[in-house]
Formats: C-alpha cells, structure tokens, sequence
C-alpha cells in the first residue's frame, strides 16, 4: 500500500515558456527536483555520449559520423523541447525506469493502467504526466491550472483517447520519492504550487480548468467535475500542441544555449543533476 506522499498534499507545475518537459518530470517526482538548466546538462552529457560512439564508430569505418558532429543538440532544442531520453536519464537519478506502453513488458499496463503509478505523455512538443498520487489519479498537464483528478473507471479510457489521438505514451516504473521539504528553499521555482486536492477541484472550477489563454478550445473544455469525466477526453490535436509550442521566447533560447555551452565546456555530470533547483536569470517546454 502506498504511503501518502507530501502530507496528502500535490505538487502542481502550470506552464512557463516551453518548459513543459521539466514540468512533466517534477510532477512524475511530485517536487521540484529538477530546473531547465539541470535538464539542459543531461541532455549536452547525452550529446557528448552520442558524438563520441558516432565517432569511434567512424574511425572503425562502420558508418558515417554524419550530422553528429554539428554543434546543433540532438536532445534538447533552443526552443526548449527535450527528447525522451534526456527526461529517461533524468528520472534515472531517482532509480525510476521509463518504458514505451505499447512494447511487450508493459503488456499488464495496457490491460489494467491502474497497476501503475506514472505515465508520461507527448505529442509533438508538449510532455505532461498521469501520476498517481495516495492512491488516487491526477492529470497533472502543466496546461492546467491545478491537478485534474481522475476516476479509476476514466483513466483507461483517457488513455485510449490519448494513443487514439496520436500521443506516444511511456509508463514511469520503480520506487517514488515518498517527501519533497515543502519548507525548503529548494522547495519553490517560480511555477510550483502545493494543493490540497480539495484546493485543486475549486481552483480547476474556477478557472474553467486551464491556466492561462490557449490556441486550444479543446484544452478550454477540460472540467474537473463528475459530469465531463462521463465523456471523452478532449485531447490537443497535433495542430494545437504545434500552435502552442511556437510561442516563441528568445530569453528561453539565449538561455539554454548558454547552458549547453557551459555544460560542454565543464563535462556535465547528469549524476550530480537534482541538486540544482537554483536558477540563473534565464530561461526554456
């Protein structure tokens, strides 16, 4: 039996820029556990690892080093979007495994979801989790402007709808964080919020369930009530994630190119990443 986490309480990320990709990972560990610039160094370690088997490969005469030798990162764009390996290294800090759903070990998962306790969801450029937290489902979407909880009955066919609608689909599997020191400085990164989940079904009422104004009116129909959890999920469509992720931020780029280069130039080390929630002024989805 899971032990409730946090004191009961949920760690929520609502969207900053295009970092939906960090979002997605505090709220699978449900603290924030990791900023842009923690994420940007595992993905220039992976880069680096990347080069150099392309390169000893090249230098046996096996194949072409090809565009792995450009500067551009193969794992994190200057818009910010991170690849799924960088968010797979990330949560191995903590010793949680990421595998795809529709591979053959996940086979219980596909039939009965609710044996689980994270899925982490991507379509395009957007990432956000499934978590479930003291025995209950939330839809932690960083679209949102609080946890959406979902019935047991709901999360099977949530997920349906999600794989229906194109979004690849990857279960979180191993021993989760059980505390995350709300009293801490390392507790707060700009855009985390603690919720009871009772203030998370007022907030998501109140707010008619998104945080800001999407390209999305799908997105705007997400209610937390009993009644919308009755019907199918409305899922972003590829065209309103793709909308969404081209809002622009040059501060976001300036920022997370500076961070690969500082990464590169220091030998990033993803077994040290975690430790760092303090942030430089700049910033990345």
């Amino acid at each position: 039996m899971e032990r409730p986490s946090n004191g009961g309480i949920l760690y929520h990320e609502v969207q900053e820029a295009n970092l939906c990709a960090v979002h997605c990972v505090n709220t699978v560990l449900q603290g924030p556990f990791f900023s842009e610039f923690d994420l940007a160094a595992v993905a220039s370690d992976l880069d680096g690892k990347e080069r150099q088997v392309m390169l000893e490969g090249a230098a046996a005469g096996t194949f072409s080093a090809g565009d792995f030798f450009s500067e551009e990162s193969h794992n994190v764009s200057l818009g910010g979007d991170f690849s799924i390996q960088v968010l797979q290294k990330a949560l191995e800090v903590w010793n949680l495994q990421v595998i795809p759903l529709n591979c053959r070990d996940a086979e219980p998962a596909q039939i009965d979801p609710e044996l689980e306790n994270a899925f982490i969801c991507h379509l395009h450029d957007h990432w956000f989790c499934i978590r479930k937290v003291n025995g209950e489902w939330y839809n932690f979407d960083s679209l949102l402007a609080a946890p959406q909880h979902l019935s047991k009955f709901y999360l099977s066919a949530f997920l349906d709808s999600l794989r229906g609608s194109g979004w690849s689909i990857f279960i979180v599997k191993g021993n989760f964080p059980q505390e995350c020191p709300l009293s801490s400085s390392e507790a707060s990164n700009g855009f985390g919020q603690w919720l009871s989940p009772e203030d998370a079904e007022r907030l998501l009422k109140t707010t008619g369930a998104v945080r800001r104004s999407s390209p999305s009116s799908a997105v705007g129909n997400r209610a937390s009530d009993n009644v919308d959890q009755q019907r199918p999920y409305e899922a972003l469509s590829r065209e309103e994630v793709r909308a969404f992720s081209e809002m622009e931020d040059d501060d976001l780029k300036a920022a997370i190119a500076a961070s690969l280069l500082d990464a590169c130039a220091a030998g990033a080390n993803p077994g040290a990443v975690g430790s760092s929630s303090q942030k430089e002024t700049e910033k990345q989805k």
